[in-house]
């Protein structure tokens, strides 16, 4: 079996082409010859781009989906390939009925048409790590099924030692391959598969991202039936909408497009900055409108397999960039850099600002609306790895969310301007995390421990003053009475600092 799977890579990489791209880009030039032998009877009409996606293509399910997670990783790639895979699409053959059925039984020990009222034979979705049929619940609840492939797991774990034995190839060889840290892309793309094959991981995200939306008028995300939730199963609210990509179907149910372009946006900058827990895989095919009904004109949220998520530092990081790159202060970007951790503390900060300035001036040639926030993202991503800032898995995710975002939004309002729906979201955040708004925030979040804390104090005082010391000199009492001096002062401290709380919940409460 692996011999074979083997031998069929080998021969699709020959029938594209891959290995001239390889040899021919070898920078040290010693493989030319070796080009050259290997280029017999063999003309290519595609580019190389168009070329590497077919061939993953052929390759199957796993390699679509890495090429996929590779056009991601747009600070590796050179924009004509990134763009190229980009293009991949998910497609795959859904497998039997009986097979899914079969795949129910080994999850619930008893048949299907015992555990649903009905349960619809033919599915409605494939892909390669799963497919979703509809069903219907005892109590008439109209629900999707999700069912992993059978037998994924091994065909998975196997395509994985390929890439990874291939990667480990590559950086040997080829000099440029070690810069590109293949190894350390297929370990992370490893990371984001398995996750998928857990269906009880995806339930969950669906269920928080259901309760950070629970009223919202934007967005309507599934709700969990958790108790035919298992690691091969997961049952949903079945949703009813129209693909976001079916714009005249859209348009004639009186959606008004370029509302839902902005709610876009909006969605995309709530789960960020307030939430820091975001769908990562916004792309068309995962998003429905809601035609009928109370949540009319509403997105629908589908596939909760990638979800990405951001600490309080990563947000900061973000909302710093975008608010002064738009304000063309350069310096304060690349002090957020600094800041952050994500360039060495030794960056001498007016070069890394030279260097920014130089890659960003020139995007404002351009009308504001044109200029994507995607893109920025990217361009400060590559500038920065000059200054050997190390990739943060999450901030990928967000760049390639973002993306889609854009793409999706221009694609409903093509005079969308992105800058002018975010910025008040942006400035409003900043707003909440800096100043007495936050304050207050942080001061009641650590008021449990507070209430805990300071009625200790003074018997932790007494105690320290009043255990007997070995040695019994001066030295230490003069220690202990300092000791008892600060906690006073730090009680006095406290004191104020409580009155200040009070006094300003207080005219919060007035105001």
């Amino acid at each position: 079996m692996r011999l074979f799977r083997l031998v069929k890579i080998i021969s699709v990489s020959l029938k594209y082409g891959l290995d001239q791209m390889i040899l021919t880009n070898e920078p040290s030039g010693r493989l030319a010859w070796l080009a050259r032998l290997t280029r017999f009877r063999r003309t290519f009409d595609q580019p190389s781009g168009a070329r590497l996606r077919q061939a993953l293509e052929s390759l199957g399910p796993i390699f679509v989906k890495f090429g996929q997670m590779l056009s991601t990783r747009r600070d590796l790639l050179p924009p004509a390939i990134a763009e190229e895979l980009a293009r991949l699409q998910d497609r795959v053959p859904p497998f039997s009925s009986a097979e899914a059925l079969a795949q129910l039984q080994e999850a619930y020990g008893r048949p299907a048409d015992e555990v649903f009222a009905r349960f619809d034979r033919e599915p409605v979705a494939s892909a390669s790590i799963a497919q979703v049929h509809f069903a219907q619940l005892p109590d008439g609840t109209e629900v999707a099924v999700k069912i992993l492939r059978p037998g994924i797991a091994p065909v998975i774990a196997h395509d994985l030692a390929l890439l990874d034995a291939a990667a480990t190839v590559l950086e040997k060889v080829w000099p440029e391959g070690r810069r590109l840290k293949p190894r350390e892309v297929v370990a992370e793309f490893s990371k984001y598969l398995r996750d998928e094959l857990d269906l009880m991981r995806e339930a969950a995200n669906c269920s928080q991202l259901r309760r950070n939306f629970k009223d919202s008028e934007l967005l309507v995300v599934p709700e969990v039936h958790w108790d035919f939730c298992t690691t091969g199963v997961m049952v949903m609210e079945r949703m009813k909408g129209v693909p976001i990509s079916q714009l005249d179907a859209l348009k004639a149910h009186g959606v008004d497009l370029k509302a839902l372009s902005r709610a876009g946006v909006e969605i995309f900058f709530t789960q960020v900055f307030r939430d820091g827990f975001f769908h990562a895989d916004m792309h068309p095919g995962n998003i429905f409108v809601a035609t009928e009904g109370p949540t009319r004109g509403r997105y629908i949220a589908l596939d909760f397999g990638i979800i990405g998520s951001l600490n309080d530092s990563d947000k900061k990081y973000l909302a710093t960039n975008f608010l002064a790159f738009f304000q063309r202060d350069y310096r304060r970007v690349a002090l957020a850099h600094i800041e952050a951790g994500w360039v060495p503390a030794h960056t001498r900060v007016d070069e890394f600002e030279g260097a920014i300035r130089a890659v960003c001036e020139p995007i404002f040639d351009r009308p504001l609306k044109d200029i994507s926030f995607g893109k920025t993202l990217l361009r400060l991503f590559q500038t920065a790895r000059r200054f050997e800032m190390e990739v943060q898995p999450q901030l990928v995710l967000l760049q390639k969310t973002l993306l889609n975002i854009e793409g999706l939004g221009r694609q409903l309002d093509p005079d969308l301007d992105l800058w002018k729906t975010a910025k008040p979201f942006l400035e409003r955040w900043m707003n909440d995390q800096i100043g007495w708004r936050a304050f207050l925030r942080h001061a009641r979040d650590e008021a449990p421990s507070w209430a805990a804390t300071l009625p200790q104090l003074p018997r932790l005082v007494h105690q320290a003053l009043a255990t007997p010391r070995d040695d019994g000199t001066r030295d230490e009492l003069a220690r202990l009475a300092a000791e008892a001096r600060l906690t006073r002062l730090w009680l006095a401290a406290c004191a104020v600092l409580l009155g200040g709380l009070a006094t300003l919940e207080a005219w919060r409460w007035l105001y």
